[in-house]
């Protein structure tokens, strides 16, 4: 893990393989260890910058200027800078297709593509607005999650079975939520108010003019697939996927088929790299 410091803090983040770079963007309440499978696919042949959100993974608590996901992507492109990496790909899960989307609007001459998956770029709908926030509000009051809360949110993040199919995911997610603590709990809240208090990027997206993969799990509770229909229809030329048997965390639940869907979908972006 290599880090870059911004604003006084520290940002995490791993640099593996060669080639055009790629870089990918965790779910909230995840990290960078979120995309092995994929990032020891593809860093055979591209180079994987994975970022760890503030507050996440190794990375410090965000800084005091940190509001908003529009700085969040701002601090990414300033990552970009510090490596001398002109031109990138973004996958984006979640939260890291809310700010991958971002980053294009910034600087779209320098995004070749983008891949968003289990992700919606719009407002919050109002009534999981509020949901997400009064449980936000719960973990900075008792500075942790308590374990009503966390039997509530573990399976928003996987698909029907997955407590059978994938026990070990579910258990490992469920305990990194009892671990949460302290000033911990409270910055990685401080987090959530800016992922659900996003703004609404969609008449940005209606600009776009790269190749664009849209992907969502058939199962994907917060992120339905209807909202990922409402962004292909809105982002001219773009592809929407369906991963069959997965939730939130498709790319963990379903990993072979997003590593192939990747590989696939790059091996177009980038013909030469194979």
């Amino acid at each position: 893990m290599k880090k870059f410091a911004l604003d006084g803090r520290d940002m995490a983040y791993q640099d593996v393989g060669t080639g055009p770079v790629i870089v990918f963007g965790h779910s909230y309440l995840w990290d960078s260890a979120m995309w092995a499978p994929q990032v020891e696919a593809l860093s055979q042949h591209y180079r994987c910058i994975v970022p760890e959100l503030w507050a996440h993974g190794q990375s410090d608590f965000a800084p005091n200027s940190t509001r908003s996901l529009t700085d969040y992507a701002e601090q990414i492109v300033a990552l970009m800078e510090h490596l001398e990496i002109e031109t990138f790909s973004i996958v984006g899960l979640s939260v890291g297709g809310m700010w991958g989307t971002e980053v294009v609007s910034l600087i779209p001459q320098r995004v070749q593509s983008l891949v968003l998956m289990d992700t919606f770029v719009g407002l919050e709908p109002e009534v999981a607005h509020a949901k997400y926030f009064t449980m936000l509000d719960t973990i900075s009051q008792l500075q942790a999650v308590p374990e009503t809360l966390v039997d509530a949110v573990t399976p928003l993040f996987f698909a029907h079975n997955a407590a059978q199919d994938n026990p070990e995911l579910v258990a490992k997610f469920r305990q990194s939520l009892l671990d949460l603590q302290g000033e911990q709990a409270v910055e990685v809240a401080r987090i959530g108010r800016m992922v659900f208090g996003r703004r609404d990027q969609f008449e940005a997206i209606e600009k776009f003019a790269l190749p664009v993969l849209i992907a969502a799990g058939q199962e994907d509770k917060p992120r339905p697939m209807l909202e990922s229909y409402l962004m292909h229809d809105t982002i001219t030329g773009s592809q929407l996927i369906q991963i069959p048997n997965a939730g939130h965390i498709s790319n963990l639940e379903q990993a072979e088929f997003v590593t192939e869907m990747l590989t696939t979908f790059f091996a177009r972006v980038y013909p030469s790299a194979i």
